[in-house]
């Protein structure tokens, strides 16, 4: 026995199972699985631009008969829904099983969405492990389910399954031959002609489903007391054993489709039957609609956020055990741009222009935060160039400020093209920053088209990102050192004040990934306190007092960014100190 995360443990499951490719776009927390994956023998992983293309791929080596493993987060189900749902039609060749990692409490997330509504609208069948010796165990039937069914299968993780390490047992790797291809345009071209019959077989294929999962291993009872019975699944079961010791439970490994007859018994077997979820009531409803009858909390679940023993306890009017108050003294960690970040100065003069700022996901979505202050929206992957260009057609014909697009070179890859690409044709305004920092940093480093490094290391092509922007019409493209303040003050200013679509490529690589460390600086006695330094939000970079500016030497790198704005050349480079 070993300890693996959820996300390992999938990974190990998939292996296990003669899983031959992986494809995904990273998202927390879903991102460690692939990684995992591609470190194993005798596979070929990659990262692909976008959920969507991560699908087809998958759906495609699974059509020439691989077993493939595709991963991503809940928003990234989003991305992928348009595949996935027809691909629920034309069912599979190799098995083909689709991690979905949901993000109660939205840690690293825009929103909190449970994926169990894609799997019943899509048809899929969806696996809900609650500790990683399941989701190494669900993973690994999942493939021979997919080929027994005919159909891809959701594995559905939560960030606590998903991060969270416990004890599993590796087993060996079983190969599977590829299987044997042939053409058939009935099963794959998905026409009217076709997909109309591929429909009914989907529907045969539910029938198939909801019989199967009423005696599956998958479900598990456990009885104890008769007055109160609890369903539940995923990371939820934990909680629920911990806060309710007497009561039964029935733990749903598969939560689409639900085994109605056992639930109905199940009900019948206890005084008052309940439903416990996260941040949804995808359960609670199915169960219901099933005929059982569902219990109210005597006082409530919350409806949103992850849940915790204690609030499970509270729902039922139990007292929750006493804990150990956080001490008051404790300073706050407020999220903030590393030192260094080469997106600092960009979200400064973004702030001192008053522009308004549509901004994409990624880290540099922190220049929201003060002090910088310099970011208005942000919805999804690409939104920021076209929310951009709807701020510019919402505006046209009026004075306004200065509307720019702030977007990362993965997300730019991800979807921001095909956004920009529908500007251009459109003959859009404005100006769209596009913040190149060499790597996919959100999610861990990861390699993207514009820096070519691939999961597996393998020999790559690095996509020219100015050659792109010219190639696809934007009339003014430029690219910028965005440590230097004062080329980044003026390639804004000029493209803000031009009639022309803008790009500006700010390149610079992240700190984490190329943290090449110069002396650090210091502030020196000729320091008045006007502040302007702290409100670049460097975490290097404090207030005595007295107001005066202070400079932490351990975390400083010695980039240089506070020293530009220092009207009174009070701070100094340590090394010109030492001089």
């Amino acid at each position: 026995m070993e300890l693996l995360s959820g996300n390992e443990a999938i990974a190990q499951g998939a292996w296990e199972a003669g899983c031959r490719i992986g494809v995904a776009y990273p998202g927390t927390p879903s991102t460690e699985t692939l990684e995992t994956f591609a470190k194993m023998d005798g596979v070929y992983a990659e990262w692909c631009v976008n959920e969507k293309v991560a699908v087809e791929v998958g759906v495609g080596a699974s059509a020439a008969g691989a077993r493939v493993l595709s991963t991503m987060k809940h928003v990234g189900v989003n991305v992928a829904a348009d595949p996935l749902f027809t691909a629920a039609y034309t069912g599979v060749g190799g098995g083909y099983v689709v991690l979905a990692a949901d993000d109660p409490g939205m840690y690293s997330s825009q929103n909190e969405q449970d994926s169990h509504y894609y799997a019943a609208a899509a048809h899929i069948p969806m696996m809900d492990p609650a500790d990683s010796a399941e989701a190494l165990a669900f993973t690994r039937h999942a493939f021979d389910l997919s080929e027994r069914f005919d159909v891809p299968f959701f594995i559905r993780s939560s960030v606590r399954v998903s991060h969270t390490k416990t004890p599993v047992e590796r087993g060996p790797r079983t190969e599977h031959e590829l299987k044997p291809y042939e053409s058939n345009p009935a099963k794959w071209v998905m026409m009217p002609a076709f997909a109309k019959p591929r429909r009914k077989v989907q529907l045969e294929r539910i029938d198939q489903l909801s019989e199967w999962v009423e005696t599956c291993e998958f479900n598990r009872i456990e009885r104890k007391g008769a007055a109160v019975g609890v369903v539940c699944a995923g990371a939820a079961y934990q909680h629920v054993v911990e806060a309710l010791p007497d009561a039964s439970v029935f733990k749903l490994g598969v939560t689409y489709p639900l085994p109605a007859q056992a639930l109905r018994e199940f009900e019948a077997g206890v005084a008052a039957l309940y439903v416990v979820e996260e941040g949804s009531t995808y359960l609670t409803d199915a169960v219901r609609a099933l005929g059982v009858r569902v219990a109210d909390f005597p006082c409530g679940l919350p409806r949103d956020g992850e849940l915790t023993p204690g609030l499970i306890r509270a729902a039922f009017g139990q007292e929750a055990p006493a804990h150990a108050q956080a001490p008051a003294d404790v300073p706050g960690r407020p999220p903030a741009l590393c030192a260094g970040c080469p997106h600092r100065l960009v979200f400064k003069e973004l702030s001192r222009i008053k522009a308004v700022v549509t901004g994409d996901i990624g880290c540099y979505t922190l220049g929201a935060l003060p002090p910088l202050s310099a970011m208005d929206t942000c919805i999804d992957m690409g939104a920021s160039v076209s929310m951009s260009h709807g701020f510019e057609l919402a505006w046209a014909g009026t004075e306004h400020r200065p509307v720019v697009a702030v977007i990362g070179d993965s997300t730019f890859a991800h979807s921001g093209l095909s956004a920009l690409i529908s500007t251009v044709y459109n003959k859009g305004a404005g100006t769209v920053c596009v913040l190149d920092n060499r790597t996919t940093a959100m999610t861990g480093r990861q390699g993207n088209p514009f820096n070519g490094e691939t999961l597996q290391h393998r020999p790559s092509r690095e996509l020219d990102l100015e050659g792109v922007l010219h190639a696809i019409g934007v009339p003014d493209v430029r690219t910028v050192d965005p440590n230097d303040m004062k080329a980044v003050r003026l390639a804004l200013r000029e493209a803000t004040r031009s009639d022309e679509l803008s790009a500006i490529v700010f390149r610079s690589p992240c700190v984490l990934i190329d943290r090449i460390r110069k002396p650090a600086y210091a502030v020196a006695d000729t320091c008045t306190a006007c502040g302007v330094c702290t409100t670049l939000g460097c975490p290097a970079i404090a207030k005595t007092e007295d107001g005066h500016a202070v400079i932490d030497g351990a975390m400083c790198i010695g980039c240089g960014q506070c020293e530009q704005y220092c009207a009174f050349k009070s701070i100094v480079s340590t090394a010109k100190e030492g001089e």
